[in-house]
């Protein structure tokens, strides 16, 4: 936002991949995104001759009917160009599983084994830095830390605190938000930090821990209970964050790249001797 002025000119300046399509080629795009109406003009603007849709729309060409996001994983069934399938995901997330209905959507189109592509998804393993999960060996009992330090916007660092409100916690454990500036966003930075804070909310996060001059919109709008500290750089947090972490937490590090937020989860993983989270391999059906 902060180089382009508006979404809709991000979304005219990635429809320039268009011109680069093959003769009878395809654009698969996502009707639930807000610049789909547009994307879609712009295709038939660069002459593609078809277009396919993904997404939960009822009227999408692959439309999710159903989805279960358990602690570890996501459950999902669809419908793929009239094809029913369904499926698991190794890695918890609605958003992943909304990015592999287009992936599903390609191999359709592709002329591939629909079936074949439906099984290394059970086998995927959220990689470093987007969702990583380590379980935290305290004295006491275990918790659990989410690594999505890799980088952040407004949407992803909402699909992260979703995760996190999805991740289960034992009380007294706390679910725990260490979250860092989103960069280049522009005049509407503030505005798109304060607005965290129903997310978060909604996630029953139980304590938000913030770095960064951008962070201190969100800061400022949290309600008290909610307010762990602010701090002008990451590693200013290091100290407290390292003190507070109780068995039963689950703490979820996001933030843009240059803001710094990998070193966070390496202190917390040197300091409590972590261990990644194995990914369970049983079957789960939806009903």
């Amino acid at each position: 936002l902060e180089h382009f002025g508006s979404v809709e000119a991000i979304a005219k300046a990635k429809a320039e991949i268009f011109t680069g399509l093959e003769p009878d080629g395809v654009a698969i795009l996502n009707a639930d995104n807000d610049q789909y109406d547009l994307l879609r003009f712009l295709a038939h603007t660069a002459s593609v001759p078809r277009v396919v849709s993904f997404g939960s729309r009822r009227d999408a060409d692959i439309h999710l009917e159903q989805v279960v996001c358990h602690a570890d994983c996501s459950c999902a069934s669809a419908r793929v160009l009239d094809v029913p399938v369904s499926y698991k995901i190794g890695a918890p997330g609605r958003h992943l599983v909304q990015n592999s209905l287009a992936v599903l959507g390609a191999v359709s189109l592709a002329g591939a084994d629909l079936a074949r592509a439906l099984q290394p998804l059970a086998r995927m393993k959220p990689p470093k830095g987007r969702g990583e999960r380590h379980t935290l060996a305290l004295a006491n009992g275990p918790a659990t830390l989410i690594d999505e330090s890799y980088n952040a916007n407004p949407a992803s660092m909402r699909a992260a605190i979703a995760l996190l409100g999805a991740t289960p916690v034992e009380r007294p454990g706390r679910r725990i938000a260490v979250l860092g500036d989103m960069l280049e966003l522009g005049e509407l930075s503030s505005a798109l930090h304060q607005g965290l804070v129903r997310p978060l909310e909604e996630a029953h996060v139980d304590l938000v821990y913030c770095a960064g001059p951008m962070m201190g919109a969100l800061w400022d709008a949290l309600p008290p209970r909610l307010q762990g500290l602010h701090a002008p750089e990451s590693a200013q947090l290091e100290e407290a964050l390292l003190a507070d972490v109780r068995p039963g937490d689950a703490i979820m590090i996001k933030g843009s790249l240059g803001s710094k937020m990998g070193p966070l989860v390496s202190a917390l993983l040197a300091a409590y001797a972590a261990k990644q989270q194995p990914v369970r391999q049983d079957r789960v059906s939806i009903n």
